[in-house]
């Protein structure tokens, strides 16, 4: 399968973590066992939809009982990768890049951010979150050396092509991109783009038709 080929399971990938928290809960408070309609339950979704999402790790409940917990918060980790640690630096050491270094799920999940960039002179030479950050025009010398699998974009959108530039000729081959810019790399580069402005957006209108229920009901 090509890289950037859209993977034909994503919403399933996307609804995992979503599991995971509640599995772990259900463990904390002493459950060896969670059915797929508990999960169901907690996120408003259909068991059958569960059960399709979990079967795509490979894991089988058992009749009557459901998935063992331990085992099933391994099959999910395992699935996703993060049971092992992958390297990633921030391009962009902004209010977002900075919230992203100390996001601590990152590191609990096996993303391990080892350098911040930026383009501030008050920053290169910093750490933010314990995170050491270097000039953003060092990217091809620092990258060689540090080896990173996942580059971070959080740059101003002017800047996010030249630096994914430099980011794909470094050997990087995954970016998560948090600007508005639709990036052109090779087809052994994948991207993963967060269009934050399309969830305020379904936020927004959700709060709007609250407020006009709220409205109409009162």
């Amino acid at each position: 399968m090509a890289t950037k080929q859209k993977v034909s399971f994503a919403p399933s990938i996307r609804r995992l973590p979503q599991y995971l928290h509640v599995i772990r809960q259900a463990q904390s408070n002493g459950g060896e066992y969670v059915s797929g309609t508990l999960i169901a339950n907690e996120l408003n979704l259909e068991p059958i939809q569960v059960r399709k999402d979990l079967a795509i790790t490979g894991i089988i409940g058992k009749p009557k009982r459901g998935y063992p917990a331990n085992e099933l918060i391994k099959a999910i980790e395992h699935f996703l990768g993060w049971d092992i640690s992958h390297k990633a630096i921030v391009v962009g050491a902004g209010n977002l890049g900075s919230a992203l270094m100390g996001y601590q799920e990152f590191k609990n999940n096996g993303l391990d951010i080892i350098a911040g960039f930026d383009a501030d002179p008050s920053k290169i030479g910093s750490r933010i979150h314990g995170v050491p950050i270097h000039a953003i025009d060092k990217l091809d010398q620092v990258i060689p050396e540090i080896q990173p699998e996942i580059a971070i974009l959080t740059v101003p959108s002017p800047f996010a092509q030249s630096n994914c530039d430099s980011i794909v000729r470094n050997g990087i081959k995954s970016i998560w991109n948090f600007t508005n810019i639709k990036l052109k790399v090779p087809d052994s580069v994948s991207v993963q783009r967060e269009d934050l402005s399309s969830g305020y957006a379904m936020l927004s209108v959700m709060t709007q038709m609250a407020t006009k229920n709220k409205a109409e009901n009162s």
